[in-house]
């Protein structure tokens, strides 16, 4: 028996009228944690695949009824692929949007400690998809060099290495002035007091901590290597770190050489007596406690051994046992790994 056409329409009215009440219904679903979530969305992942990203973040609490509530919306564009940041309470209908107009996109970028300016602007302008140049005029902002009290041309060592994570159509200047921001909430206001003890500044001990941070390999090693820098200073003996070196060349290179040493640059303490001008890249925390509250010990040299500790000694004549020792071991590894000596 035909069905009628007054039949066939009352079944589509039942049926947009439950689409309607389903609709309705998941309209007023959204997340039921707390804070954000980060979702990746890979490039041409379908929306089975970013909702399944979502429930997993804790974004949805059902990716099965996610993608119904998308198809009763009739929202059949594509998604744009990226790393977004949703608020875990968002309703689902901010979701949707976000991933179909492309709205929350971040970009993130993970700044390690030891860092220099070479290294991290043209990171920063990959990430941010912005011009070398422009991100390099960010790192000279006079207005933040003044208001860190910063006597060198560049914030060089004051962008704190860390992870962070910026919103789309974030400028190079937005950026840099966050992670200045993460500095200054990181400096806590009883080291400005350490300062007056030790009769520095905070440029001196950030150039310090950075120096330490180059040099350390084993946790434990930081206070005691800032010692070692600290006595020189206060005896009147040049650094003579390796690391200002490479900083003043510009560029690296495997081994410092004695041609290396004649590099003329501030930097270069070997040349020039007391601390360079400023930092030589970003050290972290740990580095920065280092510097500002070096272990109380005698020792004035240094020397690194393969496995990553540091043999210290008080006087020249021990160091240069201590050097012979050292170079023994190194070419001993050099000789394991096929190298040339």
């Amino acid at each position: 028996m035909p069905i009628r056409p007054d039949s066939r329409r009352s079944r589509r009215r039942v049926v947009a009228l439950v689409a309607g009440l389903a609709l309705a219904a998941l309209a007023g679903c959204r997340g039921g944690g707390t804070g954000q979530a980060k979702v990746v969305v890979p490039r041409g992942a379908s929306l089975r695949v970013a909702a399944d990203s979502l429930a997993r973040t804790g974004v949805v609490q059902n990716a099965t009824a996610f993608r119904l509530y998308a198809l009763l919306r009739g929202r059949r564009r594509a998604i744009h692929a990226g790393t977004y940041l949703f608020k875990r309470d968002a309703s689902w209908g901010e979701v949707l949007d976000d991933l179909q107009g492309g709205k929350g996109l971040v970009h993130s970028i993970t700044i390690p400690e030891g860092w220099s300016l070479l290294q991290i602007e043209p990171q920063l302008a990959r990430v941010l998809g912005a011009p070398l140049d422009s991100v390099r005029a960010a790192t000279r902002d006079t207005a933040l060099l003044h208001l860190l009290d910063i006597p060198t041309p560049t914030l060089e060592g004051y962008l704190f290495p860390d992870t962070y994570v910026f919103p789309d159509g974030t400028t190079p200047r937005a950026a840099v002035h966050m992670m200045v921001a993460r500095f200054q909430q990181v400096w806590q206001p009883e080291w400005d007091a350490q300062l007056q003890k030790l009769a520095m500044s905070r440029n001196d001990v950030m150039a310090l901590a950075a120096i330490v941070e180059k040099e350390a390999r084993l946790p434990e090693e930081r206070p005691v290597i800032a010692a070692v820098y600290m006595n020189r200073v206060k005896a009147g003996i040049p650094l003579q770190a390796d690391p200002t070196v490479q900083y003043a060349l510009g560029h690296h290179v495997a081994r410092v050489l004695y041609k290396d040493l004649e590099v003329d640059s501030p930097y270069n303490t070997y040349r020039h007596k007391g601390l360079p001008p400023g930092p030589i890249a970003s050290p972290g925390k740990p580095s920065i406690l280092a510097a500002l509250y070096p272990a109380n010990v005698p020792y004035r040299f240094f020397v690194a051994h393969p496995d990553g500790h540091h043999e210290f000694t008080n006087d020249f004549r021990q160091h240069t046992v201590a050097v012979r020792g050292a170079r023994r071991e190194w070419d001993s590894v050099a000789v394991l790994r096929g190298q040339p000596r």
